[in-house]
Parts: structure tokens; sequence; C-alpha cells
């Protein structure tokens, strides 16, 4: 079996606030710096979702609600290839598009 990893680095300030946010794939030669990540693990033994939230200190409220709305977007675009459901896929879309409109960040 292939191992695959996925590195993400957090530096914080003195007083453990986010400053950068480092990953890399090294089997893949990929790396960069975020502002922001989100990280969504599924707890089948628990059936619930366990979620990791960090973003950096010099991020906008602008910059976060861009990076919430996308994500949200390009997470139903997943659901929609994992389970077939277009029809929720577009509606969640659509929701989020109307939000971003409506909070004018799109």
């Amino acid at each position: 079996m292939a191992k695959q990893q996925i590195i993400i680095d957090v530096q914080s300030d003195a007083q453990h606030l986010p400053e950068k946010i480092i990953w890399q794939v090294p089997q893949a030669f990929e790396k960069g710096e975020s502002k922001a990540m989100a990280l969504s693990l599924w707890d089948g033994k628990e059936n619930n979702t366990l979620r990791m939230d960090i973003w950096s200190k010099d991020m906008s409220i602008d910059e976060m609600k861009k990076f919430f709305i996308q994500s949200v977007i390009t997470f139903s675009d997943a659901m929609e290839r994992a389970t077939g459901d277009k029809s929720l896929s577009d509606k969640v879309k659509q929701f989020m598009i109307d939000v971003a409109k409506q909070e004018k960040v799109m």
C-alpha cells in the first residue's frame, strides 16, 4: 500500500496566534503558503465530523467571507461527485451564491 502525506506547518507568534500556514505534499512536489485552512474528517465510529479551522491573524473579514463561501461551493461539488446528487449540490451552490451577493463578496 502506498503512503501519501500532507504536511501542514502552522507558524504562530508569541501569543500563539497563527501567522503563517505552510503546506506541502512531498510525493507530488507541491507546496504553498495559505492564510486559512479548514480540515474536515469523518469519524465513522461516532458518525460525526471532526473539524480543524485555522486562519492567520492578518486575514481580513472580507477574505474570510470569500474563503467560507468558496469552500462551501467547492464542497458541494465534492458531495455531488461522491453521491451523484446534483439536485442537492445545485441548491447548496445557489444558496451560497445568493449569500455572496448579499454580502457583496462575489
